[in-house]
């Protein structure tokens, strides 16, 4: 069966996520505050972990931020749930279960020594 696709117009649009790093005289983020037009929401934060795939370099580039108020308890758990969120995220990309399910197993493991799950 052969479907003539040149017909169908897609319709691409572009969205804008602002960040905006309030710093101190040791540029260190005193205040963190993002903006997402799209969503209609803006709000700070104490922390935030942005990653970027630069294909040419086959790379990953990283930019970690977390203000002076962020207790480590704040960061346990903020470190723990981007882990189990990253791991949803390559589960979606991949479909790899056997990889996930070896995550997930030691992020709960990790998460109860850290503090930041209950103990069974």
């Amino acid at each position: 069966m052969y479907v003539n696709l040149s017909n169908f117009k897609t319709t691409m649009t572009t969205s804008e996520i602002k960040l905006k790093i309030t710093v101190d005289e040791n540029q260190l983020p005193h205040k963190i505050e993002w903006e997402a037009a799209d969503a209609k929401e803006s709000s700070a934060c104490k922390s935030m972990m942005l990653a970027l795939w630069d294909e040419k370099e086959n790379n990953t580039m990283r930019i970690d931020l977390w203000t002076k108020e962020m207790s480590v308890e704040e960061m346990k758990k903020f470190f723990h749930q981007n882990i189990m969120t990253l791991t949803d995220t390559y589960l979606r990309a991949t479909n790899d279960d056997v990889t996930v399910k070896d995550i997930r197993e030691y992020m709960s493991g990790l998460g109860r020594r850290m503090g930041v799950l209950a103990n069974d």
